[in-house]
């Protein structure tokens, strides 16, 4: 990319001055003019800062040196995990830091609840056999909006999503018909949430049995149930929420869909996944040896 900006400004600026500034040799230039390939293995600490710097503003501080590492590597840039981290210490360059929400589980509702058929099983062997379920608040200068998704355990995917003003039921609902839609899943998916009244109300409950989903619910009081959800929240909210400000709920309903559609579900790389994003697990189809797993 360097060496097609230096090309084309060549008719205004001298060549050997550019490289020398952008840090590009005469030869490497030459490399890529002719269709070869630049050596990327000898970056200097001041190009490899760039690049890392480029990745840290391109994800918006979403990743640390794990990610950072990853993304480094699959642009073809090796470095080693120490010289990373010693750049990125050096420079301020960081991950956003989780940090703990608030809890929106109304579990003193009385509507009747379904058992616990997840059992933390969170590793199903092909997708559209769990999916799970959550709500959180988040704030705006023109008030609060509530969001709900639905996630694919089998790759981590926002299969639905609802943006509401309210946390009534029919958020939850909406973002469930997206799943479907987008899905369409044969009969008996495992559909788990926690108890609160949104899942529990008659409406929802209803819009699982018509869709042919058998309903589970985690035990009162215990967020581990459903420990992928909350892992999910807790990363778009410290990656995109937090320290942010929005003006509007039109900014925030914006910045949402950008990280769910554009950013989470084709691009950020998932731990659990072995590094790569939803979208490309799905397609390979290949879930990684079951220690490498984590929840995050």
């Amino acid at each position: 990319m360097t060496s097609a900006w230096s090309d084309a400004q060549r008719p205004t600026f001298d060549l050997t001055a550019m490289c020398a500034v952008l840090a590009v040799s005469l030869s490497g230039d030459r490399a890529w003019k002719h269709g070869g390939k630049p050596d990327r293995k000898g970056l200097t600490d001041a190009q490899m800062l760039v690049l890392m710097q480029s990745i840290h503003a391109e994800f918006k501080g979403a990743y640390g040196s794990p990610r950072m590492a990853r993304e480094r590597r699959a642009r073809g840039f090796s470095a080693s995990k120490e010289r990373v981290e010693r750049l990125m210490r050096t420079h301020g360059i960081r991950g956003h830091h989780t940090r703990r929400d608030t809890v929106t589980t109304d579990s003193q509702q009385t509507r009747p609840v379904a058992d616990n058929l997840l059992k933390r099983d969170v590793t199903p062997g092909a997708p559209n056999q769990v999916w799970t379920a959550d709500i959180t608040d988040l704030w705006t200068d023109n008030g609060w909006l509530s969001l709900a998704i639905v996630l694919d355990l089998f790759n981590r995917e926002v299969v639905g999503w609802s943006l509401k003003p309210r946390m009534t039921a029919d958020i939850v609902t909406d973002a469930l018909t997206m799943a479907w839609f987008r899905r369409k899943p044969a009969p008996s998916l495992t559909h788990h949430s926690d108890r609160s009244s949104q899942y529990a109300s008659q409406v929802f409950q209803d819009k699982l049995t018509s869709d042919g989903m058998v309903c589970s619910m985690s035990r009162k009081g215990n967020c581990w149930d459903n420990a992928p959800t909350e892992s999910w929240f807790n990363s778009f909210k410290h990656e995109r929420v937090f320290g942010g400000h929005f003006a509007t709920r039109e900014a925030m309903k914006t910045m949402t869909f950008e990280y769910i559609e554009v950013f989470y579900n084709r691009r950020r790389l998932h731990s659990t996944l072995g590094y790569v994003s939803p979208v490309q697990f799905l397609k390979n189809g290949i879930r990684p040896p079951q220690e490498a797993l984590q929840v995050a």
